[in-house]
């Protein structure tokens, strides 16, 4: 019998390994009825931004009429055409109506959510590009009325 090239097996490779990586689940973040990008400090601590110092350059996809994602570039410098972190509540936003309304985004009347992935742009600086999810309809207020009842007709008679 001729020897043959023979893979031994050993015992680890027998037992089922049930370890688990539990994968943390992605940045998010969503724009607001005014049009701004609510960034929470949660988002800014998972991706590891100083939100004092941290600038943008913001784009979208060239040739595109309606937005489906919006890129920010981080920079330090105060170069023209960047935006900056404004703190508001328990996070930051930056105020981008005008060109959210160019980019077909009715954000007045529906919500929008965005999901927060890294890429790399160029000379090794990170870029995060903002996935706009699909908008949900605002709900109609259900909640009590407020101030003065209104009048009917048979109390005024």
């Amino acid at each position: 019998m001729k020897i043959k090239a023979i893979r031994f097996f050993s015992p680890e490779e027998n037992s089922e390994k049930t370890e688990k990586v539990a994968e943390q689940p992605k940045p998010t973040g969503y724009i607001s009825g005014t049009g701004k990008l609510v960034l929470p400090l949660k988002t800014l601590e998972q991706l590891g931004l100083d939100p004092e110092t941290t600038k943008f350059k913001i784009g979208s996809q060239e040739g595109k009429r309606k937005l489906k994602s919006l890129y920010l570039i981080p920079t330090s410098s105060d170069e023209g055409g960047v935006f900056e972190l404004i703190r508001s509540g328990r996070g930051y936003v930056i105020p981008l109506a005008i060109i959210l309304k160019k980019g077909g985004i009715d954000f007045a009347d529906n919500k929008y959510t965005f999901t927060i992935s890294t890429f790399d742009y160029e000379d090794g600086v990170n870029g995060y590009e903002l996935d706009l999810s699909d908008s949900i309809v605002k709900p109609a207020y259900t909640g009590k009325p407020r101030g003065r009842k209104p009048k009917t007709a048979v109390e005024n008679a």
